[in-house]
């Protein structure tokens, strides 16, 4: 049962993984950046449902899957929902909440596997809880630039 789970969980990983990248480096509009969003955020459902059974499954070697699932999807839903409902200043809330999602399946990936990569696994592994944040942080900043409200505007003070 928890192999199941396991590889379904690797598989739907790995879309969102490939697919959270079509959609930051595709133009931002109907298309392949639309259709790869939706494929990421029904991908990381299935990540998320994935990662709760399997730790409640093996609580004592990875209850901290429950807290990483929670934290990045919640991140994903936040960002999916923004988009789908228009919210006020909901570009702001929906490339924040997809690029923080995308940073917690990384940090998770890395977490999980980093030990089974040479070199890498001769590192703290606490750095790899840290890296994806520290990376992905100013990458936020910069899109939320680039893409957000025009600066003079009172909703990009927000």
């Amino acid at each position: 049962m928890f192999t199941i789970f396991l590889m379904v969980h690797i598989l739907t990983g790995f879309i969102c993984l490939a697919t959270g990248l079509f959609a930051m480096f595709s133009k931002k509009k109907k298309g392949i950046h639309t259709l790869s969003g939706e494929i990421y955020h029904w991908s990381y459902v299935i990540v998320f449902v994935t990662s709760v059974v399997m730790s409640i499954l093996h609580w004592e070697e990875s209850q901290f899957l429950l807290y990483i699932a929670l934290f990045s999807y919640g991140f994903a839903l936040l960002g999916y929902l923004a988009v789908k409902h228009k919210w006020k200043n909901w570009l702001r809330i929906h490339i924040r909440g997809m690029l923080g999602s995308y940073i917690g399946i990384v940090t998770a990936t890395l977490v999980v596997n980093v030990h089974q990569i040479p070199i890498l696994n001769e590192l703290p592994p606490l750095v790899f809880w840290f890296l994806p944040t520290i990376i992905g942080t100013p990458f936020i900043f910069y899109v939320l630039q680039k893409y957000g409200p025009k600066k003079g505007n009172i909703s990009s003070k927000i």
